[in-house]
């Protein structure tokens, strides 16, 4: 595995809070486990507690760049369970799980809404809006401390474009689409070569694909003289086959001249 914060990596984004948190015992969680994935080069993105397995918390992480490898999730694990076995922010036992947002992952940070901008997203809010508290439409992107949507579930005679505080917003994810599949394999394979690059362990490019040599020219190779290509012709064809024979016989050969 390779360290998510090597390179150039956006310091601020690692830093940048998140708008959707958790209420409860997933907060507790949160504030032992957010400290620890920062310190790591990672993004804390939801914490779940459901009644799974007698108790489960799902952890959802990320790298800065929104990527995330099965290998980043068992180092997140090695190094967040000791840390919460100390802590004991859970008041009985527990199943550890850490995974990634998914491709309809949620939304929670600024730039989730910023990156996103043209996909399809369902948000919940916590305060009604214009007597409403769910809405679905491709997301707009932001202006100021506002989300811009264009609904598609509008009635006839309403306006499909709203604007909604982010500070409301309860909860936002991504509708799964075949553009969200496609952008998300595109996004998984450039941290793969990324990943493999990192290793040592990415094949060397195509023929194709290589860097062309200044010293040597690109121009076309000049095809064979006819003469070479007579010299380098078969001598055993059917054609010569039939002339020697013709020749044992005595008869003229109708190819040559007198």
């Amino acid at each position: 595995m390779t360290d998510p914060t090597s390179g150039s990596v956006d310091a601020d984004l690692l830093a940048e809070p998140r708008l959707v948190v958790e209420p409860g015992m997933a907060a507790r969680v949160s504030a032992v486990a957010g400290p620890v994935l920062q310190g790591m080069g990672y993004r804390l993105v939801r914490i779940k507690i459901s009644g799974e397995s007698g108790c489960t918390v799902q952890i959802m992480a990320e790298r800065p760049d929104g990527s995330m490898q099965i290998e980043d999730c068992e180092a997140i694990s090695r190094a967040l369970s000791p840390v919460l076995d100390v802590a004991d922010p859970i008041d009985r036992p527990y199943r550890l799980e850490i995974s990634s947002p998914g491709i309809d992952r949620p939304l929670v940070r600024r730039s989730d809404f910023e990156r996103y901008a043209g996909h399809l997203v369902k948000i919940e809010m916590a305060v009604a809006v214009s007597g409403r508290k769910r809405f679905r439409g491709t997301l707009g992107g932001i202006e100021g401390d506002v989300v811009r949507l264009h609904r598609d579930d509008t009635p006839a005679g309403e306006d499909a474009d709203i604007v909604l505080v982010m500070e409301n917003i309860a909860e936002a994810r991504l509708v799964l689409t075949d553009e969200l599949i496609a952008e998300s394999m595109r996004r998984g394979k450039a941290a793969e070569r990324e990943l493999r690059r990192n290793l040592g362990l990415a094949p060397p490019p195509p023929p194709h694909a290589r860097k062309s040599d200044p010293s040597k020219s690109n121009k076309p190779k000049p095809k064979l003289k006819p003469e070479s290509m007579r010299k380098n012709a078969p001598k055993n064809t059917k054609q010569h086959r039939l002339a020697a024979e013709r020749g044992r016989r005595g008869e003229i050969d109708p190819t040559r001249g007198d």
